[in-house]
């Protein structure tokens, strides 16, 4: 491959950014038109208890499942229904009244089209997200959630791109609406997501995964630095708590912390746990969810990789990791709350 110019880079760069700036226009000319026909689709899903059945073909089809999972997965059934599958045996999947999502950008797909009078025989709702709204399909569908685009973002203007960000987040528009009908909350998002970071993040609790006990490294605000090295290196969590003699924490010392120590003193012996420990750190309860220590790691200025956890009266239990939440509990026995050493 020939070694790009200059020139070339910054043409290919600024073709990227108007393509998504394009499809940015597009997405908030969508936005502007959407009217009761949103309110009203909503209705027709709540009024239906049985699931919503999402069909499409080709980059259609593909927005169509992506619709259906995030339904699924924030409260409302929904199954993908593929328009070819559905004329050979498929059509089994319905309930009489089952709603049904048709995607389609230029309102005129054939398959889809064919299996309109026979959603009609299933009472089935029809709701479309087209990308024509004078199309066959349009006149034939009870309800239209308008996609048009002005054009699309490649620069032949042919590859479907604005219209198929568009589609999409009508369909995520629809959802958002639906969650707020239904008052889906984060306790049902946990529910349906038990294996996935997001669910274990709600659902597990900073007690769950924290290391405690003989896990961690415990030091006292008047230990040597050689102390706090050993202690640390016989428990690599990347920290060590520094607690009073009832178990109350008075700081923390970080592995950055025995660094910067390293870089600013030529001489450590003398320096103890109080000369370089970061006093009064963040902490986090036992019973937050993970989700808030995260949130209490990363959302700062300078995002932190442990935390002391502490309970109302300031007595330290053990840390967590961002390791820990990402990937995994500790599995240190249990203690008694308040008793800071092993």
């Amino acid at each position: 491959m020939n070694k790009t110019t200059p020139e070339t880079e910054a043409d290919w760069l600024a073709v990227a950014q108007a393509a998504m700036r394009c499809e940015a226009e597009c997405l908030q000319a969508a936005a502007d038109r959407l009217d009761r026909r949103l309110v009203r689709a909503v209705e027709i899903i709540l009024l239906n208890p049985g699931k919503v059945v999402v069909s499409g073909l080709g980059k259609s089809g593909l927005i169509g499942q992506k619709i259906a999972a995030t339904l699924c997965s924030t409260g409302t059934p929904a199954v993908f229904l593929h328009p070819a599958d559905a004329l050979h045996g498929d059509l089994g999947v319905y309930a009489p009244g089952d709603p049904t999502l048709l995607v389609s950008n230029s309102g005129a797909t054939a398959e889809l089209l064919r299996l309109i009078p026979l959603l009609r025989q299933f009472q089935s709702p029809l709701i479309g997200i087209l990308g024509n709204v004078k199309s066959p399909m349009a006149t034939r569908v009870d309800l239209v959630l308008d996609a048009t685009v002005a054009r699309e973002a490649d620069p032949a203007n042919i590859a479907p791109t604005s219209s198929a960000v568009v589609a999409m987040a009508l369909g995520d528009a629809l959802a958002s609406a639906l969650i707020r009908a239904r008052n889906f909350t984060l306790d049902d998002y946990a529910r349906y997501h038990p294996a996935g970071q997001l669910g274990r993040n709600l659902l597990l609790t900073v007690r769950d995964v924290m290391h405690r006990d003989a896990a961690v490294a415990w030091v006292r605000s008047d230990d040597p630095m050689k102390q706090i090295v050993l202690a640390m290196t016989s428990h690599p969590l990347g920290a060590a708590c520094v607690v009073t003699h009832d178990g109350k924490l008075e700081g923390l010392i970080t592995e950055g912390d025995l660094r910067r120590a390293l870089q600013t003193h030529d001489d450590i012996r003398p320096l103890k746990a109080r000369d370089i420990m970061t006093a009064k750190p963040t902490t986090v309860a036992a019973d937050a969810c993970l989700r808030d220590a995260l949130h209490l790691m990363e959302n700062r200025p300078s995002q932190i990789s442990v935390l002391p956890v502490a309970d109302a009266g300031g007595h330290c239990l053990g840390l967590i990791r961002i390791h820990d939440i990402y990937h995994g509990s500790s599995d240190a026995p249990a203690r008694p709350r308040g008793d800071a050493l092993p």
